[in-house]
């Protein structure tokens, strides 16, 4: 019943927003990815969905962050993955969660990168610009040589600086708070986190996003996953979806937790 309890949980947040956003597209459907032609390789604008491949039943496309590639935890990673109560994932229970989103904090990376919603690029002199439609988040990406900051004050979203390397867009981000999971199944994020994505448009319509966390507080290696290809929705646009705490109280009395109750046995 956990993934029947995900889906009302997410519902709102997950399955349903893509649809009732404006957007005016259909997804095409997967396809094979060419390499990519020097014209396009250091040019990433436009709005891009998830592929819905994922490896958790009910729950589409969530695996840009990949469980099956997590590395142990560390001492420290496994008491607050205990006390990480998730939404979604075999561990739910409903009526228990504590994901940070209940309360309406924003979701940052990379989280926020693993969330089947869209979200759109846009180059400009120095910086790329990421608007996020899930909770109308926005992130800078400094691209204008700077190097990261030594001693970052922690943030929700961090500090991030991107160059490319040949036809991959690498970004490096540091100085994120502890408040927020790396995933929506309660896997932590420390303050020692050092995020690296590594983008790259195979051809126009399919970019390549790959996740690799850094974490010697709560991990005991690197998490490297596999690389998520994302589609060009060119039809689409982000709408705009705040998180509002009473009508999420309202829906999870309405929905969510009725919905993650087993039917009574006859």
């Amino acid at each position: 019943m956990w993934y029947i309890s995900a889906l009302a949980a997410m519902g709102m947040n997950l399955v349903f927003g893509p649809m009732l956003c404006a957007q005016s597209s259909k997804s095409s459907d997967t396809m094979p990815a060419p390499i990519a032609t020097p014209a396009l390789s250091h040019d990433l604008s436009g709005v891009w969905m998830q592929y819905p491949d994922g490896d958790v039943p009910g729950v589409p496309g969530m695996n840009a962050v990949n469980n099956r590639t997590r590395p142990p935890l560390t001492p420290w990673g496994k008491a607050k993955f205990a006390e990480a109560k998730p939404l979604v994932g075999p561990r739910a229970v409903p009526g228990e969660e504590n994901n940070p989103e209940l309360r309406c904090e924003p979701d940052g990376p990379p989280k926020l990168l693993n969330l089947p919603n869209p979200f759109e690029i846009i180059q400009i002199p120095g910086r790329v610009l990421m608007f996020f439609e899930l909770g109308h988040i926005w992130r800078t990406v400094w691209t204008d040589g700077r190097a990261l900051p030594k001693d970052p004050d922690p943030t929700y979203l961090g500090y991030s600086v991107g160059k490319w390397e040949g036809d991959t867009f690498v970004v490096d981000t540091i100085g994120f708070n502890d408040k927020l999971w790396d995933d929506s199944y309660g896997n932590p994020r420390s303050d020692a986190t050092h995020l690296t994505e590594r983008y790259r448009r195979l051809n126009h319509d399919t970019l390549e996003m790959q996740i690799i966390i850094d974490d010697p507080k709560a991990y005991t290696k690197t998490w490297v996953s596999p690389p998520k290809l994302h589609k060009l929705e060119p039809g689409w646009e982000i709408a705009e979806w705040f998180c509002v705490l009473e009508e999420d109280n309202a829906y999870d009395q309405a929905v969510r937790k009725p919905a993650g109750v087993a039917p009574a046995t006859k």
